[in-house]
């Protein structure tokens, strides 16, 4: 069973790779694949553009499930697992970070209905995230893609534009895992 795990992972990692690399080397911004490990999300992959000011991905870094980019996984999971989640405490990182429960429920349908999503200031007061899941059947969720990069660099004229490219991103990495979806949100391959 852990073998198993392992070498999807693995394979997930391998396909998303270039992915990560094509996707950062268009908008000039870091790029990070996030996987579910209990109620954290955990680094798996990462690409950092080489300007001097980037958000700093760190493969291994952990989050919690509430905030940022992790709460694709949260949007996405069963009813009783998420409010597990919700029950338990939730961490303040920032004025932005939402820690009442009714709140994120709310969040969290919209983030289901959404081919991508945007976090501000979540995690820290001076960054914005783009995520989209990736899915491997129907409403599992394997992992989440994200741009990550300092709020101003991204204007909200650009959201957008932004939003549909990661959602391109992260439906490439599911149909390469053989995910298929005849209403695919929109997101063409």
């Amino acid at each position: 069973m852990l073998g198993h795990a392992a070498s999807e992972q693995m394979d997930l990692i391998r396909i998303a790779n270039p992915v990560l690399e094509e996707l950062g080397q268009q908008i000039g911004e870091t790029t990070q694949l996030r996987i579910r490990d209990d109620q954290e999300s955990l680094c798996v992959a990462k690409w950092e553009p080489k300007r001097d000011l980037r958000v700093n991905a760190i493969v291994g870094r952990r989050r919690p499930l509430h905030a940022g980019s992790s709460k694709a996984f949260l949007a996405h999971m069963d009813d009783e697992e998420r409010e597990a989640v919700l029950s338990g405490p939730l961490k303040r990182f920032t004025k932005k970070t939402v820690t009442d429960p009714r709140v994120l429920r709310g969040g969290l349908e919209q983030i289901r209905k959404a081919k991508f999503f945007v976090s501000r200031g979540e995690i820290n007061d001076d960054l914005i995230s783009i995520t989209a899941p990736v899915f491997v059947a129907p409403g599992k969720i394997i992992a989440a893609l994200n741009i990550a990069a300092p709020e101003n660099r991204v204007p909200e004229e650009r959201i957008s534009e932004l939003g549909d490219m990661v959602a391109r991103a992260a439906h490439r990495i599911s149909a390469a895992l053989g995910f298929r979806s005849p209403a695919a949100n929109g997101v063409a391959s």
